[in-house]
């Protein structure tokens, strides 16, 4: 994390630049001057280390910890698990960020997702000189986005969009409800506790938590795979793995899957047109990358492609850019 200080603090330095535009610098005096003390209300270990990095990157504990909110609330993204004709998972995402957060003209991309690119770090949890998992984040972010236990589960999370969003969650959660986990937290909880999929299925469908989210979940055995789609106080559906029935994949974005897509950014239908085309028998990380490799699954806003598999516990990561003619999102 020390090597990517300068680029933590070139994230920082722009989403207060942004924000002070639209909101002549009112964000971070509240930042600064009355949110840094609920730092200290959040559970162990994050509490430390968002602490211990303010200290690192002389950065305000307000500002780190926005920095963290802001990533909990804002995100796009495709997950897809898929199980091959052995029965082996994969599972795999594009990250999508940075919608609406000023525009690159020299470059031709969104600005913050440039910043993010030179973010994105793999990390190796370990106990004991042991692996207890692995996860794709952020660097200055203490939540999971992505992650894998090997030989137990994936686990990946996309932004769900719906009325009772993530800002009504996190704004409960700043006036002092605290009985939710924040989203990216649970997921790091499953991946350090977690002993099967069954449990870490109850974990992330049975906690309370700050923000709409779909959790994809992947297992090691066959069938063991499922997006749960959250509201703040509950599971509203499971899509399920089902390969006896042909369902040999999941693939889900930002919109709930019993619903149409939104019309503007349809990444489900391409993307599922493509895991047919591809077909069972050619699931593998160059199969599913390929899948993630076509516009616009792949668009303007994809940070980086991850590809996991749970039995070898192999995990590759690839920032990622897209050529014009490119999607914006």
């Amino acid at each position: 994390m020390g090597k990517k200080i300068k680029e933590i603090q070139d994230a920082t330095n722009y989403l207060r630049n942004f924000t002070s535009f639209i909101l002549d610098g009112k964000l971070y005096r509240f930042l600064d001057k009355d949110l840094a003390y609920l730092v200290y209300t959040l559970p162990s270990p994050y509490k430390e280390e968002i602490i211990g990095l303010s200290k690192a990157t002389d950065i305000p504990l307000g500002e780190i910890l926005f920095f963290n909110i802001f990533y909990e609330i804002v995100a796009f993204c495709t997950s897809i698990v898929a199980e091959d004709e052995s029965g082996k998972l994969f599972h795999a995402r594009n990250m999508d960020f940075g919608l609406f957060m000023g525009w690159d003209e020299k470059n031709n991309t969104w600005m913050l997702s440039e910043i993010l690119r030179t973010l994105a770090i793999n990390i190796d949890f370990r106990r004991n000189g042991q692996t207890v998992y692995k996860s794709v984040t952020y660097a200055g972010f203490v939540g999971a986005f992505t992650g894998i236990k090997p030989g137990v589960l994936t686990l990946t999370v996309n932004q769900r969009f719906a009325t009772d969003g993530g800002y009504v969650g996190i704004i409960e959660w700043i006036l002092g409800n605290r009985k939710e986990k924040w989203s990216t937290f649970l997921t790091r909880d499953v991946l350090e506790t977690a002993t099967s999929f069954e449990q870490a299925k109850d974990m992330l469908a049975n906690n309370n938590v700050t923000a709409p989210v779909y959790y994809i979940l992947g297992g090691a055995k066959s069938g063991e795979g499922v997006v749960i789609t959250r509201s703040l106080t509950k599971c509203l559906d499971q899509m399920s793995l089902n390969p006896t029935n042909n369902t040999w994949f999941v693939l889900q974005t930002n919109y709930d899957n019993w619903e149409p897509p939104l019309v503007i950014d349809d990444r489900r239908t391409p993307g599922e047109a493509c895991m047919n085309k591809m077909g069972r028998e050619a699931v593998s990380f160059k199969g599913i990358y390929n899948v993630l490799s076509t516009k616009p699954v792949l668009n303007k806003l994809t940070v980086y492609t991850t590809l996991m598999q749970v039995n070898s516990g192999k995990v590759e990561t690839f920032i990622r850019s897209c050529p014009d003619p490119c999607f914006p999102w």
